[in-house]
């Protein structure tokens, strides 16, 4: 089970974080992700960070989000600066446990970029 947390509203310009927590038993074995669902577009991946720290950022996001984990804490981060109108969406973290492949959805968390 991952549990989220974070997010809210905001103005543009402004800064928000999330963050997953998943179970200790698998946390540092996974590939974490963040995962959004804006109005009238398909889900698509933010970005994703392994077990070995390599980190992938989808072009909209590159150089104003970043992705981190605490492996002590079972938490995965996602801040997120200098947010746009268009980073509205709901926020989703996924655990995929490397070699088993099994694979956790956290529940949707909902950001509001406003004026």
């Amino acid at each position: 089970q991952l549990v989220v947390s974070g997010g809210g509203f905001v103005q543009p310009g402004g800064s928000l974080s999330l963050s997953c927590t998943a179970s200790a038993d698998t946390f540092k074995f996974s590939t974490m992700s963040w995962h959004r669902h804006a109005p009238g577009k398909e889900r698509e991946l933010v970005a994703y960070i392994t077990s070995g720290l390599s980190t992938y950022y989808d072009s909209c996001v590159k150089s104003r989000f970043t992705i981190y984990r605490d492996d002590a804490e079972s938490t995965m981060y996602l801040q997120m600066n200098s947010v746009k109108r268009e980073d509205t969406a709901v926020y989703y973290c996924k655990q995929i446990t490397e070699g088993s492949f099994s694979t956790n959805w956290g529940q949707g968390i909902k950001d509001t970029v406003a004026s």
